[in-house]
């Protein structure tokens, strides 16, 4: 009696090709709806920084720090608050860069960021909405 042997073959170049296409394919649409997400998340960490910001530099505004060292010496006094464990982190919006803080004559501190600015003026657009407020 003699054996059968099963010959298996192989894959096709053609079909190794399509599925690397369909792979590809795949991880470009994650990749595209993942883009969204990250800035959402850096428009998100930029709200929460900027709120906090504010609030720590009303308190030591309140406290009696003049004008001109909290705008100047923001990242000092961040430290010296103890409220916060990385002030480096805090004084930057969620894309890197540094807030701008402003304090104007009523003693109010204003904190704004250019890129969280933009963003929201883009969102704003893409639903057809007037700007909103950062």
């Amino acid at each position: 009696m003699k054996k059968k042997r099963i010959r298996r073959q192989a894959f096709t170049l053609l079909e190794i090709m399509v599925v690397i296409f369909l792979i590809g394919l795949i991880g470009s649409i994650i990749g595209y709806n993942m883009k969204g997400s990250i800035d959402e998340g850096k428009a998100f960490k930029s709200k929460q920084a900027k709120i906090r910001l504010q609030e720590i530099l009303e308190l030591e505004l309140a406290k009696g720090a003049s004008a001109i060292d909290i705008v100047e010496k923001t990242e000092a006094i961040l430290e010296g608050s103890k409220i916060i464990k990385n002030p480096k982190n805090l004084v930057k919006d969620g894309w890197g860069e540094p807030f701008r803080i402003k304090v104007n004559a009523a003693k109010e501190v204003s904190v704004k960021s250019s890129r969280l600015k933009a963003y929201l003026r883009k969102q704003a657009e893409k639903r057809g909405y007037a700007e909103e407020e950062e």
